[in-house]
C-alpha cells in the first residue's frame, strides 16, 4: 500500500480522497507556514507521494484577508517544495490542487491548459503563483489539477450551490447576477481524476471539470425542481456574461472522463 502524505486533509477534497482512495494516508496537522514542522513530517514518513491540498478558500475569505491567504496558498506551497527538494528520501510524485480561478472567465470557448492566464480573483492569483513555483522549482514529477466548480454538503453558504439552495427556502426569491456559465463536476469524479493522474505518474497541468456549460439560471431551476416545492423565482440578469468552462481533452487522453451529471451533483448535495 502506498504511503501518502496529505495537507488539507480536513477540506472537502481531502476528506473525499481519504475516503475513496486505498492509500495509507498520513495527515499533516501543523501550519503549512511552519518550515520546521513540515520538514520533520516529511523526513519522518518517507512518503511515496504527496497530495498538497491545504489552502484558504473561498474567494470572499481570501479577499478579506489576502495577506494570510498568500502566506498559506503561495508561501506554504513554496515551503513544501523547498523542503522536498532538499531532503534525501524524496516522494516520487506530487499533486497540487489548483483552481479554475486562474483563468479569465470572459472567454466564451472552453479553457485549455495552454491559455495565457489572467486570474479573475485574488484566490486565483495565489494559486497561480504556487503553480508557477512548483513547475519551475520542484525536482520530482508533479501534476497540477485545475479543479472547476464542485459542491458538497459540508460547504458553507460562501459557496454557490449551498447559497442558492439556502435561498430557495424562502417563499419569494429575487435572484441577481446569475447571467454566467460555469462548469460543475462531482466530487467523486475529482477523486477519480486525481487517482488516474497518480496511476499514470502524470507530469504537467490538467483541467479537472465536466467540460459542459451550465447557465446559473438553469442551475437554480434544477435545484428548485429537486427540492420539490413551488417557489416564485424572480431573476434580475446582469448584462456582463462570463464563461468558465473546462477543456478536458488532455486528461481524457489518460483514460479519465466524468461519470456523473449535474442532476446527480444536485441530488447528492440535497439528499
Amino acid at each position: 500500500m502506498y504511503r501518502c502524505g496529505i495537507t488539507g486533509a480536513t477540506g472537502i477534497v481531502g476528506r473525499s480522497l481519504i475516503k475513496n482512495l486505498k492509500f495509507k494516508f498520513v495527515k499533516y496537522k501543523g501550519r503549512i507556514q511552519n518550515k520546521n514542522e513540515l520538514e520533520n513530517w516529511l523526513k519522518k514518513n518517507n512518503f511515496d507521494l504527496i497530495f498538497h491540498l491545504a489552502a484558504i478558500v473561498p474567494t470572499n475569505k481570501v479577499k478579506k484577508n489576502y495577506k494570510k491567504a498568500l502566506e498559506v496558498n503561495y508561501f506554504g506551497t513554496k515551503n513544501l517544495v523547498d523542503i522536498i527538494n532538499k531532503i534525501e528520501k524524496k516522494p516520487s510524485w506530487f499533486f497540487f490542487s489548483s483552481t479554475s480561478h486562474v483563468y479569465n472567465p470572459i472567454n466564451k470557448k472552453s479553457l485549455s491548459e495552454k491559455l495565457t492566464l489572467k486570474p479573475y480573483s485574488k484566490y486565483g492569483y495565489t494559486k497561480l503563483l504556487a503553480e508557477k513555483y512548483i513547475r519551475k522549482k520542484l525536482r520530482i514529477n508533479n501534476a497540477i489539477g485545475r479543479i472547476f466548480s464542485f459542491t458538497d454538503k459540508q460547504q458553507s453558504n460562501d459557496y454557490l450551490i449551498p447559497s442558492l439552495a439556502n435561498n430557495i427556502k424562502k417563499k419569494k426569491i429575487e435572484l441577481k447576477n446569475l447571467n454566467h456559465y460555469r462548469d460543475f463536476i462531482h466530487i467523486k469524479d475529482i477523486c477519480a481524476a486525481i487517482k488516474i493522474l497518480w496511476e499514470k505518474k502524470a507530469n504537467g497541468i490538467f483541467n479537472i471539470g465536466s467540460g459542459k456549460m451550465v447557465h446559473l439560471k438553469n442551475l437554480i431551476l434544477l435545484i428548485n425542481k429537486n427540492i420539490g416545492k413551488k417557489k416564485t423565482l424572480i431573476f434580475f440578469d446582469n448584462q456582463n456574461v462570463t464563461f468558465l468552462i473546462s477543456n478536458i481533452n488532455k486528461i481524457k487522453k489518460l483514460g479519465w472522463k466524468p461519470k456523473r451529471n449535474l442532476n446527480k451533483i444536485i441530488r447528492d448535495y440535497l439528499n
